[in-house]
């Protein structure tokens, strides 16, 4: 497996991972606000971003260029370049539980090692995912805070988790 720059091609790809409402927004909080996604939702939410250089979509890949994972970087503070933000983890389901996610999370922290000057890297796991919070947790991430996300299933309890580079 490999990391690649985002395509516009991935969106459809991306988009079909996301099955279920519950699982858009375990996804993605309120990011989008509808459901189903179109095949090119996650092309357009991602266009305005892009262009400023702090946010930064990736795209795993196997060996025969098959999309396998997906996940942005993100710079959360304008003039702060020290920390990141990991969002929108996903997997191919056809490949969830086989460590997929883990090697997806070590590419992407290779990736901000090597082309980025930030020393610490957050992202935020919702409790009711515990799944992909024992993934995140594998690679080293800690908890640091706790918040809540209103969601139309309720609210959701958020956990802040951290790693240090």
């Amino acid at each position: 497996m490999r990391l690649r720059a985002y395509e516009r091609e991935d969106s459809p790809i991306i988009a079909k991972w996301v099955r279920t409402e519950k699982e858009l927004y375990q996804w993605s909080a309120d990011r989008y606000g509808f459901f189903p996604l179109k095949p090119y939702s996650v092309d357009e939410n991602y266009a305005p971003a892009i262009p400023t250089g702090r946010f930064i979509p990736l795209t795993m890949v196997d060996e025969d260029n098959n999309v396998t994972g997906h996940l942005i970087v993100r710079y959360p503070n304008e003039n702060d370049d020290s920390s990141v933000r990991i969002g929108f983890v996903i997997v191919d389901p056809e490949l969830r539980g086989r460590g997929c996610g883990r090697e997806l999370l070590k590419l992407a922290i290779g990736y901000i090692k090597e082309n980025l000057t930030a020393t610490r890297v957050d992202l935020g796991v919702f409790v009711n995912n515990p799944k992909a919070a024992k993934c995140y947790e594998s690679v080293g991430f800690k908890k640091f805070g706790a918040h809540v996300i209103d969601t139309p299933f309720g609210k959701w309890d958020c956990a802040d988790l951290e790693l240090y580079l």
